[in-house]
């Protein structure tokens, strides 16, 4: 039995049990722009993997994804304030768009997660909506997981050597020491050139790709407890091999003691059970300090655009913006005046010609022609 459907707000169906949920045990399908949306608990005891239309979960009461088949939608969406619990799979081929709410998944067991498969990509995640648990990739290379928990958007941008076949991740707010569905990492042993490791939080990470990682830290993250310096944040992880904590540290930490961001040196995630920050016992990289700027992309004739006056000094340079997840979203050789709001490069929103959201971004500015690096701050608004 086949169905296409166009748009149905469902609350109760041809497929009704007593827990009052859209029941298919036969081949459902959501047909090229059609528009199904779930106001009710879906169970997958059928075939649900030949979609090409949207699903949304809406509402404002809590629903569940269950049954014995994993559901794949093409389109999908979640503006459920009181969240989307996945006791099962869902694949995503195309978009997966976060309006409010969280899809979450039980940290005990990691068969239950949002994946995004080959092209499938993430929007608009947020602290008010994000996945509570594990997200996984199909096919892809690089990803932006959208994970964190129930307070907090907490990413993990994972660049891969070669396509995952399958990659999965949860961000866990809790201390190493004492994890509530997880064995103990006891942050007092250590390898060498690790100080001092966060109790704070971590990030469970799976696959077996050669791979670099990029965690953030904000105000939540208590990095003064590891340094006061955070180009001394490295990161580290936990080595199933070795039993301890063992440095992954690669590019240089950007950012303050309140924010900022660190990239890893390449690993095999598959090698180590959790990741997180860490001080390191080495010298930090220096960075010469410059000045924060105000960037205010209204076209209004007033700072416009990003200019470092230091750049003048020097015609052969490169700067890179990253966002305060650490996710690239401009790049220039031999920059002068060109930022203006805009993205050239990552994948921080779909629709570019928006511009990029209000907040504060970090940039890197490499003067080659000086032998000099420096960093900073810029707050965009418009």
């Amino acid at each position: 039995m086949r169905k296409y459907i166009g748009y149905i707000a469902v609350c109760c169906s041809a497929w009704v049990n007593a827990q009052s949920a859209l029941y298919n045990i036969g081949n459902l399908e959501v047909h090229e722009n059609g528009q199904l949306g779930l106001h009710t608990n879906l169970i997958n005891d059928g075939v649900l993997d030949d979609n090409l239309g949207l699903v949304g979960f809406y509402g404002d009461s809590q629903l569940t994804v269950s049954g014995a088949f994993a559901t794949t939608f093409f389109d999908l969406e979640i503006a459920n304030p009181n969240h989307v619990l996945l006791n099962t799979a869902i694949n995503t081929l195309n978009n997966a768009n976060f309006i409010s709410g969280n899809f979450e998944t039980p940290r005990t067991f990691t068969d239950s997660y949002l994946n995004f498969i080959f092209d499938a990509a993430s929007t608009n995640s947020s602290d008010i909506s994000k996945v509570d648990g594990y997200v996984a990739i199909t096919g892809k290379q690089n990803f932006t997981f959208p994970v964190g928990d129930a307070v907090q958007l907490r990413p993990l941008v994972l660049n891969s050597e070669q396509v995952n076949q399958l990659a999965k991740c949860a961000y866990f707010f809790e201390s190493a020491n004492s994890p509530s569905t997880l064995p103990s990492f006891n942050t007092a042993s250590k390898g060498e050139g690790v100080d001092l490791v966060s109790a704070t939080e971590f990030w469970r990470l799976e696959g077996n790709i050669p791979s670099t990682v990029q965690l953030s830290w904000n105000e939540r993250s208590a990095i003064a407890l590891l340094t006061d310096d955070p180009l001394a944040l490295i990161v580290v992880g936990w080595s199933k091999a070795a039993n301890q904590w063992e440095s992954l540290a690669g590019a240089p930490a950007v950012g303050d003691i309140t924010q900022g961001f660190v990239s890893s040196s390449s690993f095999v995630p598959d090698e180590y059970e959790i990741l997180t920050l860490a001080s390191t016992l080495g010298e930090p990289q220096e960075f010469i300090s410059v000045d924060n700027f105000l960037v205010t992309a209204n076209g209004d004739g007033n700072n416009d655009s990003l200019i470092i006056p230091e750049l003048e000094q020097s015609p052969s340079n490169s700067l890179q913006i990253f966002d305060r997840f650490g996710l690239k979203v401009f790049e220039m050789e031999n920059y002068t005046d060109e930022f203006r709001g805009f993205a050239n490069t990552g994948t921080i929103v779909m629709d570019k010609e928006k511009g990029l959201p209000t907040g504060v971004y970090f940039f890197i500015v490499e003067m080659r022609d000086l032998g000099l690096d420096f960093q900073g701050f810029l707050y965009l608004t418009r």
